[in-house]
């Protein structure tokens, strides 16, 4: 990639237009906009193109490390630092290639021959090779990695190929330099859809070896931006990797994303020119931004479900009833009229109606609370539940949740209507992810999820098989287990969605979850900003955003 170098009249003319700038608003960062990269860099220079994006979003990222996290905050920088073996395309789950320029397939479906991009660098000067890849896969799958630190997990991992001793991948090996072989147990029809997650982002060995378990703050990969500088609860700031191997790209120099949980400050910030873009637009401001000629409003595919878990670990909630009975007592289509303005629809499934493989037989557990006291009696409790209960509530807005202390408290007040007592508690949002995956703190949560690779594997196995480390319910059956296994060693797709409306048949009768709303995540930028393609999966690379 040839860089820019600009003589020194040009870079006074430039010096000049900046501070004639100065006072048009903080978004612009009082750039001189050299927009390099754009096209190649053949463009002339100007003055006036902004060349920093500020982002704001509703939380922090948990960790850096692309394999330790499954929190969608962490994943959204993660897909800025790495690249895959194979990414999806811009807007889609469509998988093509990225740093394997492509790959064969055997025709048992057991080993796949992946051709690495040659030339290709980490962002602290080393390469990318057959090695790199190896090292990555060992770390993520070897329970013994002297590479996986103090409170590591690589739970994306274990849920996408299986934990410990029933792993879908049986060997990674480099065949030369620039070829990596992957060989499997068994067929997994998913298996490209998978390694294109951003969690797969094949990060550098030597920084890991080098900065050990502070890779997690200051990470490494190839992707268009580079780590800068990461303020807790406040900002991480990106800048551009001008040896990107995706000529012309990424067209901004810098990238900071600002954490802003409160909804209204971040659209007022939007609005004042503080930031550029902002996620998790509440709908209550839907109104606002369509009437600001200055904004416009970008829409997410819809690929998402928000819940409430029972924790199976606790009593009663390990009794079927009790769930059951809390299932008829939630008024989903209330919640929704009130907190997402048009923008949601009832879950009765544990994935979206958008996805293949989705049961539109089932029917939903109706709000019926003399039903759900009925079945209460039903279980021993006539008089409601004994006790109080702790009820996780998410302290961050999230594309399926714009304000999940305000839906708690609507779900409170109703649980109360039928003799359940449940005390709201709202931890940091990093805590809050630890506690609930602990499962010793909590009796219930409420959660979500966004489709990471637009396969209905991702959300039931995922989330819902008793192998699956993002179970948070620690839910466990054995007929489930069984077909959604089967599910992902079947390659004909009409027999792999029949497996999947089974398995949402017994899901809806064991009730682990109340699903609660699918819906339209919002967002919303100045109306000059361009390029930015929302995807389904809640991560997009930001290096076509640009600026007019």
């Amino acid at each position: 990639m040839r860089v820019k170098r600009w003589s020194s009249v040009v870079l006074v003319m430039m010096l000049s237009a900046a501070v004639a700038l100065t006072g048009c608003g903080s978004s612009n960062n009082g750039a001189a906009g050299t927009n390099a990269g754009t096209n190649g860099g053949e463009n002339t220079p100007s003055a006036s193109v902004q060349d920093t994006l500020i982002i704001g979003r509703g939380g922090d990222s948990a960790s850096l490390d692309a394999a330790i996290v499954t929190d969608g905050e962490s994943l959204k920088i993660a897909h800025q630092v790495y690249d895959s073996l194979v990414e999806y395309k811009e807007g889609t789950t469509e998988v093509q290639g990225s740093l394997a320029e492509d790959w064969a397939v055997s025709e048992d479906g057991l080993t796949y021959t992946f051709n690495l991009r040659q030339g290709v660098k980490f962002h602290d000067g080393t390469d990318f090779n057959a090695d790199a890849v190896v090292f990555n896969f060992t770390r993520w799958s070897d329970p013994a990695s002297e590479y996986k630190f103090e409170g590591d997990s690589f739970d994306y991992y274990d849920s996408m190929f299986g934990p410990d001793g029933k792993r879908v991948i049986k060997e990674v090996k480099a065949s030369d330099a620039s070829t990596v072989e992957i060989t499997l147990n068994q067929p997994q029809a998913p298996f490209l859809q998978n390694l294109a997650m951003t969690s797969f982002g094949i990060a550098s060995p030597t920084a890991i070896q080098e900065k050990k378990e502070n890779f997690k703050n200051e990470p490494v990969g190839t992707g268009p931006f580079v780590f800068k500088e990461w303020k807790r609860n406040d900002s991480i700031t990106l800048e551009k990797n001008v040896d990107y191997w995706k000529e012309g790209l990424p067209k901004l120099n810098k990238v900071i994303v600002r954490s802003i949980p409160d909804n209204s400050a971040r659209f007022n910030a939007l609005q004042s020119g503080e930031i550029d873009l902002m996620e998790d637009l509440s709908p209550d401001d839907l109104a606002t931004l369509e009437a600001n000629s200055e904004l416009q409003k970008i829409e997410r595919p819809s690929n998402n479900v928000g819940y409430v878990g029972f924790n199976l670990k606790k009593e009663p909630f390990n009794d079927v009833k009790v769930r059951q009975a809390l299932s008829h007592a939630v008024n989903k289509q209330a919640i929704i009229d009130a907190f997402f303005a048009g923008q949601a629809e009832p879950a009765k499934n544990p994935m979206p109606p958008s996805l293949w493989g989705y049961n539109d037989s089932i029917t939903d557990y109706e709000y019926d609370l003399e039903k759900a006291k009925s079945l209460l009696a039903d279980a021993g409790y006539a008089d409601g539940l004994p006790g109080e209960y702790t009820f996780y509530a998410m302290p961050v807005p999230r594309p399926y949740m714009p304000d999940g202390k305000k839906v708690a408290e609507v779900i409170q007040a109703d649980f109360e209507k039928i003799g359940v007592k449940v005390n709201i508690e709202s931890p940091e949002w990093a805590t809050y992810l630890d506690d609930a995956q602990a499962g010793e703190k909590d009796d219930l949560f409420m959660l979500g999820w966004t489709g990471d690779n637009g396969d209905p594997d991702n959300f039931l196995y995922a989330l819902l098989d008793k192998d699956a480390s993002n179970n948070y319910s620690y839910y466990a059956n054995d007929e489930l287990h069984e077909l959604l296994v089967a599910a992902q060693t079947e390659t004909e797709q009409s027999k792999r969605e029949e497996l999947y409306k089974q398995a949402q048949e017994i899901i809806k009768v064991d009730a682990p979850w109340i699903p609660l709303v699918h819906t339209t995540p919002l967002l919303a930028a100045k109306a000059n900003l361009k390029g930015y393609v929302p995807a389904p999966t809640g991560t997009e690379y930001y290096s076509n955003i640009h600026f007019e």
